[in-house]
């Protein structure tokens, strides 16, 4: 029978062999941790490699993403639909085993990791939304819910400042069923941390209230073992496994050094790594006895079948909740929800009031939030300013988590990326809400929502420089062109109550995606439509208010700025001036219909357009041509009220009557 050293070094010889092959990648993790994942692995993990959706498998993340051979090897020893052909595609054009690991490539992989820090931070999503699902639909007598989540995390997660957000978090919720690796080698790009690292680590995460296993030999199971089973037998605090690695372990000219970190091993080094290892197989070459130690089906089998019983014995004691969280992982929203939804935004727009969006957002929340059980919201400590708290809300705390409402505290970023961790889980619609401004802080976990394609709502208030006296360290400029830049996310600025209404409808229904809302610190008055127009607003644009025949000018404009371009209107009227205003609350909806519609709302032949939107200006250029205006931001902001910066930066109905009859009679 092969010995655990030896199924370890399957690992080494895959990782450097794809490395190698790839010439390009990260050999020294895989290699450093490969004892780890063999112990975690074989004698630890629920999973069923048929299956990778089991629903009560454990969660494992890669958060040292660089490391990905680790994660394939480890997937195609164990019998996933990963094949040697994918491990020799390492890092190729459209293979599933792409340079960092990523969700939707590779059966196994739950969550894309590479950028460091993010990886840990979707576990403690992976770890609350377990905690809180389980306390929603467990009963005594029947845990359908019961799974932990396991990261292995480097020095480069624990130097960037998300780890230091989620792990307080994590920390003061009492994740118990989270366990974390920590590959403490010593080593990063630029050499030994040493003169850039010297955190005392594990009292960092005793501050947190993490339970902290300390000076673990990363390269003895035994030492491993016990770690995993003291950390499985503490129920009230996450567990930090500090373990100590030899980077590239194997290689005798490499180990240890950071020659290997980023860097292929070379051929010669990897048949002295071979010769020091005693495996004498070629390249990508594992000895069937090998396969056989490491296969996990039969045993991923067993274990979803035993949750298949438990579940079948909660459904016949709890039909409704069985069927109910069957719906909720399967991502399907309540079957009345399109149809109450709808029957709310006709309520909305026959009560016609003037609100701030924020106001009109927290409305739809009071009326969607009892729809929809899988809500679970949150605010990075604005919630008063956001307005994200509903009727209906109750906190998720360390005691009781059966709640629907995260108090993330300060941590805008950490909040965006546990959102991610929620959402891969599977079970609910996370939304989180901070200023648009610190949208800034957030960015790349927003980003990683829409490379992953989950559904992630995220709430942005104090849109523009509309939010008054705070002043231009709070005033958003750039930050609507930056998210309406990001490839599959839709982003909406609501004009008024009924926009904001259908941006969250949307955003909801939405599941192939991200959406961010932007809403308004300030009142916005109220857009009379007909029913036609009612509708189209989902299409992402649409003629608010038009003339007879065709018109002359186009003012398109967004949220606060659509009430001005209504007035404007009216006034250009009265000119004689033949006028449409169109209101665009979603562009990347609207750049998804077809060219009909598009000419109808924007037709070509019309070229005289201005846009108008208290935001960066340059962004509209693609929607107004050479030949258009733009009354925009080409400045940062200033510290007045409201009304005295509008008039400032030009957004009053005379300026855009000057620049109309600029236009028009040039």
């Amino acid at each position: 029978m092969p010995s655990r050293r030896e199924r370890a070094n399957a690992i080494r010889a895959l990782s450097m062999d794809a490395v190698q092959k790839a010439n390009s990648g990260h050999p020294g993790a895989p290699m450093g941790m490969a004892d780890i994942a063999e112990v975690l692995w074989r004698d630890y993990l629920k999973h069923n490699p048929s299956n990778p959706s089991f629903a009560d498998r454990d969660r494992f993340v890669l958060s040292n993403g660089h490391g990905s051979m680790l994660i394939y090897s480890l997937l195609h020893l164990t019998g996933y639909d990963l094949g040697i052909e994918d491990l020799k595609n390492f890092r190729q054009l459209h293979s599933r085993t792409p340079g960092h690991p990523e969700y939707g490539y590779t059966p196994g992989v739950e969550t894309t990791t590479g950028p460091l820090g993010q990886g840990i931070a979707n576990a403690v999503g992976f770890a609350i939304a377990e905690k809180v699902l389980g306390a929603q639909f467990n009963r005594d007598g029947h845990q359908i819910v019961d799974h932990f989540t396991y990261a292995f995390l480097g020095d480069g997660c624990m130097m960037e400042g998300i780890s230091h957000e989620v792990c307080s978090l994590a920390g003061t919720l009492g994740l118990g069923k989270l366990i974390a690796f920590y590959d403490d080698n010593g080593i990063s790009i630029d050499g030994e941390v040493e003169g850039w690292f010297t955190d005392d680590t594990p009292k960092r995460f005793e501050a947190y209230g993490w339970q902290v296993i300390r000076n673990v030999d990363g390269h003895d199971a035994e030492e491993i073992k016990i770690a995993i089973d003291t950390a499985r037998k503490t129920s009230d605090q996450p567990t930090l496994i500090c373990c100590k690695t030899t980077i590239g372990f194997g290689s005798p000219n490499k180990q240890g050094k950071e020659e290997c970190h980023g860097a292929p091993l070379g051929n010669d080094e990897i048949s002295l790594t071979r010769a020091t290892l005693g495996w004498n197989h070629g390249p990508f070459e594992i000895p069937a006895e090998i396969y056989a130690e490491w296969d996990a089906k039969e045993a991923g089998a067993a274990a979803e079948a035993e949750w298949n019983q438990r579940f079948a014995a909660y459904a016949a004691a709890y039909p409704e909740l069985a069927s109910e969280f069957k719906r909720r992982m399967a991502g399907e929203l309540p079957a009345d929800f399109a149809e109450k939804a709808s029957a709310y935004i006709q309520e909305v727009a026959a009560k016609g009031e003037t609100i701030a969006s924020r106001k009109a957002s927290q409305n739809v929340l009071n009326a969607f939030g009892p729809l929809l059980p899988e809500f679970l919201g949150g605010s990075a400590d604005l919630a008063g300013s956001n307005l994200t708290l509903w009727k209906g809300c109750k906190g998720v705390s360390e005691a009781d988590a059966s709640g629907n409402y995260m108090f993330y505290g300060v941590r805008e970023f950490g909040m965006s990326a546990i959102m991610n961790g929620i959402a891969l889980h599977g079970g609910f619609v996370p939304y989180g809400a901070t200023f648009l401004i610190f949208m800034e802080y957030a960015r790349n976990a927003v980003r990683m929502s829409a490379l992953m394609k989950q559904r992630v709502l995220y709430v942005f208030t104090h849109d523009s420089i509309g939010l008054g006296e705070d002043g231009p360290t709070h005033q958003p400029i750039e930050q609507l062109a930056s998210l309406r830049g990001t490839p599959n996310l839709d982003t909406w600025r609501p004009c008024d109550a009924v926009e904001s209404a259908v941006a969250w409808k949307y955003a909801i229904e939405r599941n192939d995606g991200p959406s961010a809302l932007i809403f308004s610190r300030q009142n916005l008055p109220h857009q009379n439509r007909d029913a036609q127009q009612l509708g189209d607003i989902a299409r992402g644009a649409y003629v608010l208010k038009d003339c007879n025949g065709e018109p002359e000018l186009i003012l398109i404009a967004t949220g606060s700025e659509v009430g001005l371009a209504m007035q404007a209107a009216a006034k250009l009227e009265e000119q004689g001036r033949q006028v449409r205003v169109v209101s665009m609350p979603s562009t990347s909806v609207f750049d998804q219909q077809d060219a009909s519609y598009k000419q109808a709302v924007l037709p070509v032949q019309v070229g005289a357009r201005i846009a108008i939107e208290a935001s960066h200006a340059d962004y509209w250029y693609k929607y107004v041509g050479l030949e258009g205006r733009i009354i925009g931001m080409t400045t940062f902001g200033e510290s007045a009220p409201a009304p005295a910066l509008f008039e400032e930066f030009g957004f009053t109905v005379e300026n855009i009557l000057e620049t109309a009859a600029e236009l028009l009679d040039a």
